[in-house]
């Protein structure tokens, strides 16, 4: 019995160390604070209590995010109920620094966002969480070759949509 309880510490500990991964991944996908902390929480609550499917020895990460990967789908389908958030954060006044770097930021986040979903999540996992092509395709289950041809396209539109906003708007004249 004690091996057993070393196991599920283990593993315990192994999901404790992928927390700011997905925290990080979750929001990305979702945009939102709340409701990246609600997919991540429903992540770790679904992973614990189907710990044993988990195949002791294997990719921890890629496991937890072919977990949030379904959860998002699944959460994709139902109707969303907008809320504002109360808390002190929501009232806070940001204090600009590089005004530039921002609005570069806000333009990549607009341009990442009209990104179909599955071109996304790829470049997230790829870019962001640094996956390997064969880690994202079990993550997603999906085959290696379609991980790379949405890679392709999504950069080629991500890169398409930055460009287009460099480009002067034809302004009507009115007299």
């Amino acid at each position: 019995m004690p091996s057993e309880q070393g196991s599920m510490n283990d593993a315990g500990a192994q999901m404790v160390a992928c927390i700011p991964r997905m925290r990080r991944y979750a929001r990305a996908l979702v945009g939102d604070r709340n409701a990246a902390d609600d997919l991540v929480q429903d992540t770790f609550e679904r992973a614990w209590a189907r710990l044993a499917t988990w195949r002791r020895g294997s990719d921890m990460r890629a496991w937890l995010f072919s977990i949030m990967h379904n959860l998002h789908v699944d959460q994709r389908r139902k109707p969303v109920v907008a809320t504002t958030s109360m808390d002190d954060e929501a009232f806070e006044i940001p204090v600009r620094g590089m005004q530039d770097d921002r609005l570069e930021v806000r333009d990549l986040g607009a341009a990442f966002a009209r990104l179909p979903t599955d071109q996304r999540e790829i470049l997230l996992l790829v870019v962001l969480e640094d996956m390997g092509y064969d880690e994202v395709a079990r993550t997603l289950d999906v085959p290696i070759g379609t991980v790379m041809s949405r890679l392709s396209r999504g950069r080629a539109r991500l890169r398409a949509l930055m460009e287009s906003r460099d480009q002067p708007v034809a302004l009507k004249v009115v007299r």
